[in-house]
């Protein structure tokens, strides 16, 4: 393997680590939400402190990522955090997925390979 074949595949898994790490705020959105009754309360200021931790190593390696990547392919990916959305409802909330939501998810993962495989 070459490389610069090498490189992508880093920077290509990179990219996805850091929108994982970006729905992550999500979850701890909704958890913090769960303690709106008492605002300054320390379990809502540990999941909104949280939320701003994420978000600001994520736009690290946001930048970091467009550096090394086309802005086209890196911002055809960012829907993929509607799918890690999806997700974790289900596995951390024990939200129903609904065959909208799998067909929807599909539609994503096509336009992903469309927009990603045209790049190359």
């Amino acid at each position: 393997m070459s490389n610069s074949t090498s490189n992508k595949k880093t920077v290509f898994l990179m990219l996805h680590g850091s929108l994982l790490l970006s729905s992550l705020s999500g979850v701890c959105s909704k958890l913090a939400s769960r303690h709106l009754d008492h605002i300054f309360s320390l379990p809502f200021l540990f999941w909104l402190g949280l939320v701003f931790v994420i978000m600001f190593a994520y736009a690290l390696i946001w930048q970091q990522i467009l550096r090394r990547m086309p802005l086209t392919a890196a911002y055809s990916n960012k829907p993929v955090t509607l799918i890690w959305g999806i997700l974790w409802g289900s596995l951390i909330f024990g939200e129903e997925i609904s065959w909208n939501m799998v067909l929807g998810a599909a539609i994503i993962f096509l336009g992903i390979y469309f927009v990603v495989s045209s790049d190359e």
